[in-house]
């Protein structure tokens, strides 16, 4: 559990991974923010070749003057393929102003069409099933020994999604980057991860906003003199998730960094933990897709 904005975890592979970081998903304004952001303290930041921002964090990272080694970077190839995978690195690198990528995972357990001509339209259940995940993995393992990137995860993957890279001989991925908050905790993926050592790291822990008005979470807010969007933050920072909050607002930025000097209790946590009989999702259901190699 992260105690500090600074605190990491070893990931299975070796590499040293911030615990807390800047979501960028669709982020207004996203070269300032990223900027800010580091200038406050954050070290990871989020990003991914489908959310068309890669060149504005670049750009917030050279604002900061921060030393790119001090800095861990995460994006994520959104066309599967071996061909597309490392040309998509490629891009990514030169789009970020990088000569490497701490951590790059796949996507989705599905292959997505060309960025260029989706990439700010809905993903479709009409878009080609054939999964091409192993190949992808393989791309991002060269790539990897190439030295052009530390660490090889995935995002959306089920355990099924998980299995089916084991069964083809893979090696283990180090991230599983899954929607993660307290009205979707997917307990069963969860628990595979630890069993197999995969770091969990949880996207949209403020539910894009739509919770930050529940009664719950207003009463708790009350009760600990904090934010809504704290409490929230606080809930998947105390179980331990990688946690990757969004903001383009600089208070709000600095706000959500301030979740270390504080618990919730124990009671309070199962309070919490009991959302998950209302299952909300706010993000792609990619998890439940079929597994297509």
């Amino acid at each position: 559990m992260a105690t500090n904005i600074d605190s990491v975890i070893n990931l299975n592979d070796g590499t040293a991974m911030p615990l807390f970081g800047l979501g960028t998903a669709w982020t207004n304004e996203c070269s300032q923010a990223v900027s800010y952001a580091i200038e406050q303290g954050y070290r990871m930041i989020d990003t991914a070749q489908r959310y068309g921002n890669e060149e504005d964090v670049g750009k917030g990272i050279a604002m900061s003057g921060k030393d790119r080694k001090d800095l861990f970077i995460v994006t994520k190839q959104w066309q599967n393929g071996h061909d597309a995978c490392i040309q998509g690195l490629q891009r990514s690198l030169v789009r970020l102003d990088t000569d490497y990528i701490d951590l790059f995972l796949i996507h989705g357990p599905r292959e997505g069409r060309n960025i260029r001509y989706r990439l700010y339209r809905p993903v479709s259940d009409s878009w080609p099933k054939r999964g091409r995940n192993v190949e992808t993995y393989k791309a991002m393992m060269e790539l990897k020994k190439q030295g052009l990137v530390r660490s090889v995860g995935v995002s959306n993957f089920n355990i099924h999604h998980l299995e089916g890279l084991r069964n083809a001989g893979l090696p283990t991925p180090s991230v599983n980057q899954i929607e993660l908050h307290p009205w979707l905790q997917p307990r069963e993926i969860i628990d595979y991860c630890k069993k197999y050592n995969i770091t969990v790291m949880g996207y949209s822990p403020l539910v894009k906003s739509k919770m930050l008005k529940n009664q719950q979470i207003c009463d708790l807010a009350k009760s600990y003199n904090k934010t809504t969007a704290q409490i929230l933050i606080r809930w998947s920072v105390q179980h331990g998730y990688i946690t990757i909050p969004k903001s383009s607002k600089p208070n709000r930025i600095k706000e959500n960094m301030q979740v270390f000097d504080w618990t919730l209790s124990e009671d309070d946590m199962d309070y919490l933990d009991q959302n998950n009989v209302e299952e909300i999702r706010c993000a792609w259901d990619a998890i439940n897709s079929e597994w297509h190699g």
